[in-house]
């Protein structure tokens, strides 16, 4: 993985859009996110150098679900609520880690991995800090699922019409 920042072979858009109707829930993956992802890389890496490479796929596999069926029991525990409007987001982290490992991003440096989990979660409890804003004001479609995918859209607008160059004459 040449950038592990731009996000390539990531499948971070389905909670982004399905757990970001409020911010309380955005926040509560996302730190579910960020501790099942640091886990998960500080014990692969205890395990990858013992692992033959046909083994590596099923250990990561068996580690991130073992995780993230952890982390979604102590959710459940501390906000049976927030779990359940979360809950099938949350197991999409698991493919995340099988992912983020098969493309070799735990192989990158610390930092790298540190910003891809800070913008991601800066992303999320924006978008659903925003989307509750939204939803507040009379706006409902904005809470629901179409809403998340045209506001996002138009942000991602806004972001390449501000960062476009402008033409010299």
């Amino acid at each position: 993985m040449n950038k592990p920042s731009t996000l390539r072979n990531s499948l971070m858009l389905a909670p982004l859009i399905g757990a970001t109707d409020a911010w309380v829930t955005a926040l509560g993956l996302w730190l579910m996110f960020f501790v099942v992802i640091n886990a998960y890389d500080v014990i692969m890496a205890a395990l990858r150098p013992r692992l033959i490479p046909p083994t590596r796929l099923l250990a990561s596999i068996l580690l991130a679900a073992t995780l993230t069926s952890c982390a979604e029991l102590a959710a459940q525990v501390l906000s049976l609520q927030s779990h359940q409007h979360a809950g099938i987001y949350a197991g999409l982290i698991a493919v995340q880690c099988v992912v983020l490992e098969h493309n070799g991003f735990f192989q990158e440096s610390r930092l790298d991995r540190l910003r891809l989990c800070g913008l991601f979660g800066a992303l999320m409890v924006g978008l659903g800090l925003l989307r509750e804003l939204i939803g507040d004001g009379g706006l409902h479609l904005a809470t629901m699922v179409p809403g998340g995918f045209i506001l996002l859209g138009l942000l991602i607008a806004a972001w390449q019409a501000w960062h476009r160059p402008t033409p010299s004459h």
